[in-house]
């Protein structure tokens, strides 16, 4: 059983993955620090400095002054502003990966295109067919001989 468990974390797959995911934590702090330090203060030049992040709706008809004290305090509240940073920060996100995944798209596309090159310059050597006839001509001329 620890030999399978060897094999399948040894795997180039199960490996990259975990690449993957650790890369993608620390990704995700760094977009966060672009949405809440850079776009958000935009966003709220532009909407008269309402800060989303603060947007919320208490449930239970009281009212506080900031989602911090409403959560305190046990009220319900929707978060609005947080859900909408959060779906900022996935927009951001699955822009970045598919620039990136177009990004290695085009490598690829170009080490193939390469490689077929390469392929098609180099001379084509006999058939399997000439080769025997060859091979059967130089037999014919030692025995003829």
């Amino acid at each position: 059983m620890i030999q399978e468990f060897k094999d399948f974390i040894a795997k180039g797959n199960v490996m990259d993955m975990a690449v993957g995911i650790i890369i993608g934590a620390a990704f995700t702090a760094i977009v966060t620090s672009l949405v809440g330090d850079l776009i958000n203060p935009i966003i709220a030049l532009f909407t008269g400095g309402i800060d989303f992040s603060g947007w919320f709706y208490v449930l239970n008809g009281k009212s506080y002054a900031s989602l911090a004290a409403a959560q305190e305090a046990g009220a319900p509240v929707f978060a609005i502003g947080n859900f909408l940073m959060a779906v900022i920060n996935f927009l951001i996100v699955a822009w970045v990966v598919f620039m990136l995944v177009k990004m290695v798209n085009r490598i690829k596309e170009a080490a193939e295109s390469k490689e077929e090159e390469v392929a098609e310059e180099a001379p084509a050597g006999p058939t399997e067919i000439e080769l025997l006839q060859e091979i059967r001509d130089a037999l014919q001329k030692q025995s003829a001989a």
